[in-house]
């Protein structure tokens, strides 16, 4: 479970932060170039739902992977501001974060390594 939650959480926190990508593109084409609404209502409900889901994601990874509270906090904030959540998500995986209790007792090989039992 801990590495199925761990990949989750990977795929929308990237997915998260395109999304922010594709509204900011959609911002400034009908505010800069001013092309009227565009694509603004559609990536707003995309990246919208991505938000959410991102939120929640983070929620069961904290538990699923037993984050700290710290670690729990910066992931809800990476979510707010642009971009962040990629970083976050680099980082998380950089820092054995998203390992699972298990896979933490065994040395932390989990998604970071190239191990057939973690794919």
């Amino acid at each position: 479970m801990s590495t199925k939650a761990a990949l989750i959480f990977r795929i929308v926190a990237i997915a998260e932060a395109f999304s922010w990508a594709g509204l900011l593109i959609a911002m400034f084409f009908k505010h800069v170039i001013e092309l009227g609404e565009g694509g603004v209502p559609t990536m707003g409900m995309v990246h919208g739902i991505l938000f959410i889901g991102y939120l929640v994601t983070s929620l069961v990874v904290f538990r699923a992977l037993e984050w700290r509270v710290k670690t729990l906090v910066l992931a809800l904030v990476s979510g707010v501001l642009p971009f962040i959540s990629a970083v976050f998500e680099t980082w998380a995986l950089r820092t054995g974060k998203l390992d699972g209790p298990d896979t933490v007792a065994q040395g932390g090989v989990g998604l970071a390594a190239n191990d057939p039992a973690h794919v």
